[in-house]
């Protein structure tokens, strides 16, 4: 066995700094809107990576390369990018008119004084079929303000619905990113996670429900109308019975590519040239997650070759004991990535090789693994104040004359407090499966 070495992990604190340090200069000293993601993630991995070959004198530059060559190359590293720039294309073809029209279907049939249930619903749905927290929370998020408007519901809690709902979505759906890196990360079955992640999840989401009908009980309330088209749902209803059924997931995303495609051309929604723009476009949205999952396999190659994950296993270890001490130690590992990067798919990126190699110490099965990174990375990303998830929801109701801060959102975030509450039960309670 690799003898463990605390300086290896070295490349590791230098991105936390330089990414993290230099977002908190831009985003609290300087007063940058947004400024955390002014930082250039890629370049941050790039210095990385460049700390990780100056180390270890005993191998040349050439011997590294090959070692990075080899961690990039991993079948798991490749279907992950091949997974990545197809549902960027799906996305691209569906647009996100198909979204709204899903919501507004929604609203239109359900009772106003239930509108901000049914926000959290429609959320659940859309970022399920999405894939995209972010994306489903500047779809909505600006109908949420509406309902709160037009219902007599407090904004907060409208967005707080909505940014729930986003998140169990992210968390589950079979093209969101996280699910594509934590499956492959961890060699598990993306049906298999979604069946042990959604025994996790739906809890959390019906208590989520009640306390939102709670909450907003007794309003009087106006209908919020809208136009909608439900052929357009058409694509995502497929992929998500595709991906529940078992099917391949290049079939399915294939499959939902091909039917998206002919509705949009049929309904005379898009031109054969806007289409395939929209599909480059979609494919291009992917680069910097597919560039940070080569630059992190590059990097964790030559950390591991260095002996960085015995070090940080044998930390572990020492405060973690048992199975479930390692899965929650698992759980706390991603959610401080997260804390670091404010990128729920960053950091189970980064994270994906040495819970592999917790999962092996204390006899985690690839798919309660991958389950916990996806589920303790949302639910840290889901109430960071700082996280993309928020920072857009605040710039929408900005945008709607609504202006609330991330603290007046945060003590009615329900979803990601009961998704931890959920997950620990599952952890401490339920015995999972083997």
């Amino acid at each position: 066995m690799k003898k463990g070495n605390p300086i290896a992990l070295l490349p590791i604190a230098v991105f936390l700094v330089m990414y993290l340090g230099l977002g908190l200069l831009f985003e609290y000293v300087m007063k940058i809107p947004m400024g955390f993601y002014n930082v250039p993630i890629v370049t941050a991995f790039l210095v990385a990576i460049l700390v990780a070959c100056l180390q270890n004198r005993s191998l040349s530059f050439d011997e590294k390369l090959e070692l990075m060559g080899r961690g990039v190359g991993d079948k798991n590293i490749i279907t992950m990018l091949l997974i990545f720039l197809i549902a960027g294309t799906f996305v691209g073809v569906v647009g996100r008119s198909s979204a709204q029209s899903v919501a507004y279907f929604m609203l239109s049939v359900i009772p106003p004084r239930f509108a901000a249930a049914v926000l959290f619903v429609v959320a659940c749905f859309i970022s399920t079929a999405m894939g995209t927290s972010v994306g489903t929370i500047t779809l909505i998020a600006p109908i949420a303000v509406e309902v709160a408007n037009a219902c007599g519901f407090g904004v907060p809690l409208c967005i707080g619905a909505v940014m729930g709902g986003a998140m169990f979505g992210d968390n589950l759906s079979f093209i969101s990113d996280t699910t594509i890196a934590a499956c492959n990360g961890q060699g598990c079955a993306m049906q298999d996670k979604f069946r042990g992640n959604f025994l996790i999840a739906l809890p959390a989401a019906v208590v989520t429900l009640l306390l939102t009908l709670i909450a907003t009980a007794g309003s009087e309330a106006m209908q919020v109308t809208g136009e909608y088209n439900l052929v357009q749902i058409i694509p995502y209803v497929l992929v998500l019975i595709g991906g529940i059924a078992g099917v391949n997931v290049f079939v399915v995303l294939l499959g939902g590519i091909l039917s998206g495609a002919l509705i949009m051309l049929a309904t005379g929604q898009t031109a054969l040239t806007d289409l395939l723009a929209n599909m480059g476009t979609g494919a291009a949205g992917m680069f910097e997650t597919s560039m940070v999952a080569v630059l992190v396999a590059a990097m964790c190659a030559l950390i591991r070759e260095y002996g960085g994950f015995e070090a940080l296993l044998a930390f572990i270890r020492s405060l973690f004991k048992g199975r479930r001490g390692g899965q929650l130690g698992m759980g706390l590992l991603v959610g401080a990535m997260d804390i670091a990067t404010a990128n729920n798919t960053v950091a189970i990126v980064m994270a994906n090789p040495i819970a592999k190699e917790m999962s092996r110490d204390y006899g985690i099965t690839p798919r309660r693994a991958a389950c916990l990174l996806d589920t303790f990375s949302c639910i840290f990303q889901g109430v960071i104040p700082y996280g993309a998830q928020m920072l857009v929801a605040i710039s929408a109701c900005a945008e709607m004359g609504a202006a609330i801060s991330a603290f007046d959102i945060i003590p009615v975030l329900y979803y990601p407090y009961l998704l931890l509450v959920s997950s620990l039960i599952a952890i401490y309670v339920i015995p999972a499966k083997k």
